[in-house]
């Protein structure tokens, strides 16, 4: 997927995708308390999990290789009244062009497979002061666990086929050594499963932020055309509301 543009749909990403629970920020709290520590987050899209960190008392850092996602954080930031505790910009995690231990908390959430993951680890290591935390996050849809997901990914991949990414599980255990292996002290590692509950439009603004839909692979023709057709099995086979199981996943590391 060498043509992959997350901010093709990055006010999708901001209505529709949904974010972690308020139970994973509470995981997060009980490691590395955010309420006045300096949180850096990494692809951080619209701003999902910076935003959550400034609101709960953290200064926050969020950068995205995607200009388009960068502004449409910096407007929700505005829009939620937290400039004051949150900047967005423009670098990638392997180069965040930050400063050498300035950050408490480094977090990485439903983006680390689409690093070079040594060159992002190293660079965390760098960026982060001693005895800061790590924490790559994963909140997953899960196919084996919901019809609606399994009928969605059915369709994406008739109309993308090449698309490789169906079927999570939600879980990636490789991550344990990988943070390891990177230098990290492991805290911890936690996964959980939680229902998200969507209205069809939401679903529907969930899927084209998907990887196999609006961020890649289909032209913007063929997304309406998708979407139209998702529409449809919708209201044919589900009613409102849609519960959709999801699994939170979570590695938790801490620099020595």
């Amino acid at each position: 997927m060498s043509n992959i543009d997350f901010g093709r749909h990055s006010e999708d990403y901001a209505a529709y995708r949904p974010g972690f629970p308020a139970s994973f920020y509470q995981r997060i709290d009980a490691i590395a308390p955010i309420r006045g520590t300096r949180s850096l987050d990494l692809a951080t899209g619209p701003g999902t999990i910076a935003l959550e960190l400034a609101a709960l008392g953290a200064s926050v850092v969020g950068i995205d290789t995607s200009a388009e996602q960068i502004a449409t954080a910096k407007r929700v930031a505005k829009e939620r009244k937290l400039e004051g505790r949150v900047s967005f910009r423009t670098a990638s995690a392997e180069n965040t062009g930050l400063d050498a231990s300035s950050f408490d908390l480094v977090t990485a959430g439903q983006c680390w497979h689409w690093f070079d993951s040594g060159a992002a680890m190293e660079e965390i290591h760098r960026v982060l002061r001693p005895g800061g935390v790590l924490a790559i996050a994963y909140f997953s849809y899960l196919a084996e666990h919901s019809r609606v997901v399994r009928d969605t990914e059915d369709l994406i991949l008739e109309f993308n086929p090449a698309w490789t990414l169906a079927g999570w599980t939600g879980m990636f255990p490789e991550q344990i050594d990988e943070v390891i292996h990177g230098g990290f002290k492991l805290v911890e590692a936690f996964c959980y499963d939680h229902d998200e509950e969507f209205s069809h439009a939401r679903w529907r603004g969930r899927i084209r932020t998907c990887s196999g839909v609006g961020s890649s692979g289909l032209s913007e023709s063929e997304v309406l055309r998708f979407d139209g057709a998702l529409k449809s099995l919708l209201s044919r086979e589900y009613p409102e509301p849609l519960v959709v199981e999801h699994r939170v996943w979570c590695v938790t590391a801490r620099k020595p």
